[in-house]
């Protein structure tokens, strides 16, 4: 897969040795001489343009990739970004970088953007899941289809704790797609059975988020 990194500071070179360990081709691009460190990542094609600049996209081939990450530390950068790389060259997957989380609401399928990651806001839901047990913490949002990454760890009292996964009428526009259990990360089958403790990871709609919740949690029990 054939990845373009618009943004070449510490977030972006992190994510390119990421994905470059993960096998895939990697571009990364910085207008800024002084970002241009091909020693941090000698594995990855270097480009000195401004990701702003049609000429610079065609000369990064956009048109070519799989995916494009708008990784600056300016918003209004990754919002170009985005809207350049879905809406003149087709990209297929568009992954932009929420910097102030006052601008989350723009970054959305309107300016190009599949999946946008507020790293503040990522940080806060990860403290909120480190401490929370039996409450929905929201961790990432889709644009598409206006869904969301959400997470909750069965509480002990739930009720469905001890029921199989197939047995649960999960609320619509919900998908369960991964039970982390202890050290190991379950993909969920009609047979597995719940267990409290469980970290139950969900694709879901917003609208379905309270309704989730109440499902899995001690709520359920004593209604």
């Amino acid at each position: 897969m054939r990845v373009a990194i618009a943004g070449a500071g510490a977030v972006g070179r992190s994510i390119a040795g990421e994905l470059l360990e993960n096998g895939h081709e990697i571009l990364l691009i910085d207008k800024a001489p002084t970002a241009i460190s091909v020693e941090r990542v000698p594995l990855a094609e270097w480009l000195l343009a401004d990701a702003c600049e049609i000429t610079s996209l065609d000369e990064a081939a956009l048109q070519r990739c799989n995916v494009v990450i708008a990784a600056t530390g300016d918003d209004k950068v990754n919002l170009v970004v985005s809207l350049l790389a879905k809406t003149e060259y087709g990209v297929p997957r568009v992954v932009a970088r929420v910097n102030n989380p006052k601008n989350e609401w723009l970054f959305n399928e309107a300016w190009g953007v599949d999946v946008a990651v507020s790293t503040p806001r990522l940080m806060s839901a990860l403290v909120e899941e480190a401490v929370s047990v039996g409450d929905l913490v929201r961790l990432l949002r889709f644009s598409h289809g206006d869904a969301n990454l959400v997470e909750l760890t069965l509480p002990p009292e739930a009720a469905l704790a001890g029921t199989r996964v197939g047995d649960v009428e999960w609320p619509e526009d919900t998908s369960l797609v991964t039970i982390i259990r202890g050290t190991r990360v379950l993909t969920p089958n009609k047979e597995d059975a719940l267990e409290a403790g469980d970290e139950l990871l969900f694709v879901a709609a917003q609208s379905r988020e309270e309704q989730l919740e109440d499902l899995l949690s001690v709520r359920r029990k004593n209604a």
